[in-house]
């Protein structure tokens, strides 16, 4: 994950970016309509976001924020041996959904803070949610380094293309402001 960060006085305008393969493969008991069955799934989403500050200390600032995603989804299901040897299908969506909430952080040293937000929304899905807390370190005026955990989960169906997925743990990223 990489995030980006703008701030201007109250205004700040961020972004990130996710990449996901995911896949996995089974062999069947039988064998008759396949020996082995294989699912593939590649998901990529990038967030652009603006916030304002509604809230501001020596140590803490939260904001109001609001932006898009937009995801796209590739999913294939194949199959070998046995009947349905060599059948493979593919399916794939893109969307936009927009999404609202709060994003904040609290220094605890000069280098060192927490960050977190909570957004939800929707458009192309029904539901797409995000929320996540992390502990950062700043190596200098504009990277820092943050670690903790981040849950995301949407709901999209449309034309017999569904993914109603959530992916939730660790996160490890890269903070650049500009």
């Amino acid at each position: 994950m990489a995030i980006g960060e703008a701030r201007y006085g109250p205004y700040s305008i961020f972004a990130d970016v996710m990449y996901t393969k995911i896949s996995g493969q089974g062999g069947t008991s039988r064998g008759i309509l396949a020996d082995d069955v294989e699912l593939s799934s590649e998901i990529f989403a990038g967030f652009l976001g603006a916030g304002y500050a509604i809230y501001e200390d020596s140590a803490a600032r939260v904001y109001i924020a609001a932006g898009l995603r937009v995801w796209s989804v590739e999913s294939e299901l194949s199959f070998s041996g046995g009947l349905l040897d060599g059948v493979s299908r593919t399916d794939d969506a893109t969307w936009v959904d927009g999404l609202a909430g709060l994003r904040g952080t609290y220094s605890l040293t000069p280098e060192i803070y927490l960050t977190g937000w909570g957004l939800v929304g929707a458009g192309g899905a029904d539901l797409d949610w995000d929320v996540a807390a992390a502990i950062g370190y700043r190596v200098g005026d504009t990277v820092s380094a943050v670690a903790g955990y981040r849950a995301l989960g949407v709901d999209y169906s449309k034309d017999g293309f569904v993914f109603d997925v959530v992916q939730q743990g660790p996160m490890l990223g890269l903070v650049v402001r500009f």
